[in-house]
């Protein structure tokens, strides 16, 4: 299953916008098929605010359905599936409150975001619980994955646990390629 960009569709009047962010059987004429568990919500107060690149691994692997509900982030889905000819690269996203879209990351593939403003809030359903002894992640500055990552001056606000993931060359991952590259994300 590929990482997906998934525009949610808005209904507005006067008042607002109504909009159905989650809908099982519509996701599933897409191709996402699995069952989310767990939802997540993140409050990051300051621009330039990194979290990633997480994932969990087997057998609590999780994939995400990610949407950010105040603010703007770029939203990052990296290749980590052992074997991909994609292996290490990443696709880009801009979620933001105004646009409404998700992003679909599926098992296999590490996830991470930075905010491009304060304040930002990111609500996530994953398919697995969370599980600590599963919990692992590459660091944000990887080289061999180059993410461009737009910061502030005074660079990103990092958790401790961030700022000391390995990099590629020192992990060896759990994750079979299934057969699908990488592909670029469809608008």
């Amino acid at each position: 299953m590929p990482v997906r960009l998934i525009h949610t569709r808005r209904f507005g009047d006067d008042r607002g916008w109504f909009s159905e962010t989650y809908h099982r059987p519509r996701l599933a004429a897409l191709g996402i098929t699995d069952e989310f568990v767990q939802d997540n919500h993140s409050l990051s107060r300051l621009a330039g605010t990194i979290r990633g690149i997480h994932f969990q691994a087997p057998p609590h692997a999780q994939a995400k359905l990610v949407r950010c509900t105040h603010g703007r982030i770029l939203d990052y889905a990296v290749d980590l599936r052992a074997g991909s000819p994609t292996y290490g690269q990443h696709v880009v996203a801009e979620l933001s409150a105004d646009n409404g879209d998700q992003l679909y990351v599926p098992v296999g593939f590490g996830h991470a975001f930075v905010t491009l403003e304060p304040d930002c809030e990111v609500i996530y359903k994953v398919s697995d619980v969370y599980a600590p002894e599963t919990d692992g992640g590459i660091r944000w500055d990887c080289p061999a994955i180059g993410i461009d990552w737009p910061l502030p001056p005074e660079g990103p606000t990092l958790s401790a646990k961030d700022g000391t993931l390995p990099v590629l060359a020192e992990w060896t991952s759990p994750f079979a390629y299934d057969g699908e590259p990488l592909r670029p994300l469809v608008p």
